[in-house]
């Protein structure tokens, strides 16, 4: 029998820093995937609270976090009813304020903006202190640099950086790319991805390549 992590625990090993994302947010619009883990000092587990701003289910958007991603301390999700609304000559939001204001305004969350769902692919890296901007979508295998602002899509296996981030430089060649997605290695049964593990640690990535040739022939 093999000893492999649990994805159901909280607290993945003995430092109670990290925490699998999935255990400990509840919130009908959050999805996050097994082995997906948050790491903070202070309060790891209060990600939802602490993390994922203006997520209200009734405003609609989602955010979906895949796989094996790995979310560095102060990162922030900001969802969509975070906007104001932009149509008009104001953008102040009058309506959630009451009275006289909310008679003779229209609804506020029906004035907002819709980016649509917040989509994080599997084996993604956040660093600290990024901020991961309403209706983004980041690709599989993809890296957000320390303190970056994502205000746009990030294609997979892609480094991004900065304030907006920007494409800073791939991963790998396209070979290699290709191939680790249609491998997809993080949708393998646990007990058979550790046969992986060394293959998925190796730095010697012609190597790599020839092997994933090899199993997916």
């Amino acid at each position: 029998m093999k000893n492999i992590p649990d994805p159901n625990v909280v607290f993945p090993n003995t430092y109670k820093t990290s925490c699998f994302l999935k255990n400990v947010v509840s919130s009908p619009n959050v999805f996050i995937g097994d082995y997906t883990y948050y790491d903070d000092p202070e309060d790891p587990t209060g990600f939802e609270q602490n993390n994922i701003l203006f997520h209200y289910p009734e405003f609609g958007d989602r955010l979906v976090i895949g796989k094996f991603c790995s979310i560095a301390s102060g990162t922030k999700f900001i969802m969509g009813a975070a906007n104001h609304r932009l149509s008009s000559v104001t953008t102040y939001p009058f309506h959630v304020f009451g009275g006289a204001w909310e008679e003779h305004t229209p609804p506020h969350l029906e004035q907002l903006p819709r980016k649509g769902d917040t989509v994080v692919g599997n084996d993604v890296w956040i660093g600290r202190e990024s901020v991961i901007m309403p209706g983004v979508t980041i690709g599989d295998g993809a890296i957000v640099a320390a303190y970056s602002v994502v205000t746009r899509d990030v294609d997979a296996y892609t480094l991004v950086g900065g304030n907006p981030a920007r494409f800073l430089k791939d991963r790998f060649d396209p070979e290699l790319t290709a191939l680790l997605l249609k491998f997809q290695w993080w949708n393998l049964e646990p007990a058979r991805l550790v046969d992986f593990l060394s293959l998925l640690c190796d730095s010697n990535l012609d190597q790599v390549k020839d092997k994933l040739h090899a199993i997916l022939s």
